[in-house]
């Protein structure tokens, strides 16, 4: 899915025409249109609709029906939800201007990599900075299902106008006061539309949960194929060392029931071991992993092809089957574009269901190429840095790396018109899905395992003196089994957006602050973002410091100190 520019849309006057895969404008129609169908029989939120409608008649959006479970597989009519048409076009749906539409996305690579790049002193390419994938690097606590699939939770809260005291910066106390310094909302790029008060942005979050992961004894079996770069570029510490010690330690961790297989590539690739069931091997699989060595150039494209071939030949049935890539994906030799390299093991990856797990690692990271080979993968990414950080990846969380819970997952957010003026999708823009495609499950989504958290951010600006209900969002996937496509949604009102951030849910505080941060990398200049009433990164550090403390939690406290240090950087 390609990635498209940052827009703000204004919903009342913004028509986009969309694409396969179209425009962040498109998928946040598409999504907007789902969640209007849902509106009718969903809870939460008041059923006074007052404001400034535009001239439109309230009875254009009333009276969708909720979309019927599916009852066959996908492409045929059984498997269509109620009300839509043979072509998966509903017959009634509010104005496509207010749809979102979008993949799934677990990846958290980008985040990882900014992390290493701010702690060697160096600020991170705004390129690589992708805002879903910093929100999605911290684990919510939303109501989780019992079996496969989605809760879905929305929620939501009123941004504050911002400013700190010097005295506020390392966080001691809270930033904001009476005598502070604030950046005043007619500052905010987000300001205007069609009147009323610049403070009417609100931020609305999405919260998508799967089951937890189950007890490591009673999760499937893993077929996993990893697939090794040893070219020169891993010769770095923290690249092929780093690779080397986690497997090692992940094969002592997996069950005798699973089984590896190694594929190391360089200027050429080859199979080191193939598929091998642990049981009283793990011996033979420690001394392949040893004699792992740096070698000469970086071919990934044979490596991958070598990989999925070698998985193939290995496969087995009832088992969890994935390759796994550890590079530094700075290919140079060979086949370098992730479409052509992917394409040759398009029969596998489709016939036998072989997905890709992609784990960068090094100072010099090729981002691009690692995220684009996961998203046509049907894959994640993750980046990894340390020890601790590998055994999280190879060990604590193995399952949610490995299993599945579902397959070509897309979410859908409807704005309600008469209530929101415009609203903005923070990141995903790599993962935008047309509107009209939310339902054709031929159009590939997003694959997500057990205890993954899922969260969209959105800005949104509601009309002066609206009231009732905002938004429903719907997200819809296929069993990884049967193949058969279900949905489950939720909504919430404009009265659920009242209470400032600082009071809202510790979860909610955290996916602002990694939103504010991703969106200031991004834009540079004085290190401030452009979301309504966007702080500096020297207040963002202080709310930081605070969730931190508040929380107890490592990975907020790491999130303080890498904002303070992307502080302490000039531009």
């Amino acid at each position: 899915m390609r990635r498209s520019e940052r827009h703000v849309r204004d919903v009342g006057r913004v028509r986009r025409r969309a694409g396969r895969h179209g425009s962040g404008a498109a998928v946040l129609a598409a999504v907007s249109a789902a969640a209007l169908v849902l509106t009718a029989c969903g809870g939460g939120g008041s059923s006074d609709h007052s404001g400034d409608r535009k001239g439109t008649d309230s009875r254009e959006y009333d009276g969708f029906p909720a979309p019927a479970m599916p009852t066959g597989p996908p492409g045929t009519e059984e498997g269509a939800a109620e009300g839509e048409q043979k072509d998966g076009l509903r017959e009634s749906a509010p104005p496509a201007d207010y749809l979102s539409t979008f993949a799934l996305d677990v990846d958290t690579a980008s985040y990882g990599y900014a992390r290493r790049t701010l702690a060697d002193g160096r600020r991170p390419d705004p390129a690589t900075v992708r805002p879903e994938e910093f929100i999605n690097s911290f684990h919510q606590d939303y109501e989780r299902p019992e079996g496969n699939g989605f809760t879905v939770t929305v929620d939501g809260a009123r941004p504050e106008p911002t400013g700190v005291r010097p005295e506020d910066a390392d966080g001691t106390d809270e930033p904001y006061g009476e005598d502070t310094p604030y950046r005043s909302y007619d500052d905010d790029p987000y300001a205007g539309g069609s009147g009323g008060d610049d403070g009417d942005w609100r931020l609305v979050r999405v919260g998508l949960a799967t089951r937890g992961a189950e007890d490591e004894r009673e999760r499937r079996p893993a077929a996993l194929t990893f697939v090794i770069d040893v070219s020169g570029s891993m010769a770095e510490p923290g690249r092929l060392d780093l690779v080397k010690e986690s497997l090692g330690v992940m094969t002592d961790r997996l069950r005798d029931d699973d089984a590896v297989a190694l594929v190391a590539f360089s200027d050429e690739a080859r199979t080191v071991l193939p598929m091998t069931r642990l049981g009283d091997r793990r011996g033979r699989v420690h001394e392949a992993i040893g004699e792992l060595e740096p070698e000469q150039s970086t071919n990934l494209g044979a490596g991958v092809t070598t990989g999925y071939r070698t998985a193939v030949d290995g496969l087995r049935d009832g088992a969890t089957n994935r390759v796994v890539l550890l590079s530094d994906a700075l290919a140079n030799t060979g086949e370098t574009d992730s479409d052509a390299i992917l394409d040759r093991v398009a029969d596998a990856r489709r016939a036998h269901g072989i997905t890709l797990f992609g784990v960068g690692v090094g100072s010099d990271y090729g981002d691009a190429l690692m995220e684009r080979l996961a998203d046509r993968g049907d894959g994640h990414t993750t980046y990894v840095s340390t020890a601790e950080e590998a055994r999280t990846v190879f060990c604590d969380e193995l399952p949610r790396n490995i299993q599945l819970t579902a397959r070509d997952a897309k979410a859908q957010v409807a704005f309600d018109p008469r209530t929101v003026e415009r609203f903005r999708l923070i990141g995903y823009e790599n993962r935008e899905v047309a509107d009209e495609d939310f339902r054709d499950d031929r159009v590939d989504g997003g694959e997500v395992g057990p205890g993954h958290t899922v969260t969209a951010l959105y800005a949104v600006r509601t009309r002066p003196g609206a009231s009732g209900h905002l938004a429903t969002a719907t997200v819809r996937w296929l069993d990884p089994r049967t193949r058969r496509p279900h949905e489950e949604s939720g909504r919430i009102g404009t009265a659920a957006l009242d209470r400032p951030l600082r009071s809202a849910d510790a979860g909610l505080q955290v996916t602002a602050v990694a939103a504010y941060f991703a969106d200031a990398l991004r834009s540079g200049g004085d290190g401030r973002g452009t979301l309504p009433a966007a702080p500096s990164l020297t207040e963002l550090a202080a709310r930081a410091d605070r969730l931190a403390r508040a929380t107890g939690t490592r990975a907020v406290a790491r999130l303080a100190d890498t904002i303070h240090r992307a502080d302490s950087l000039s531009y």
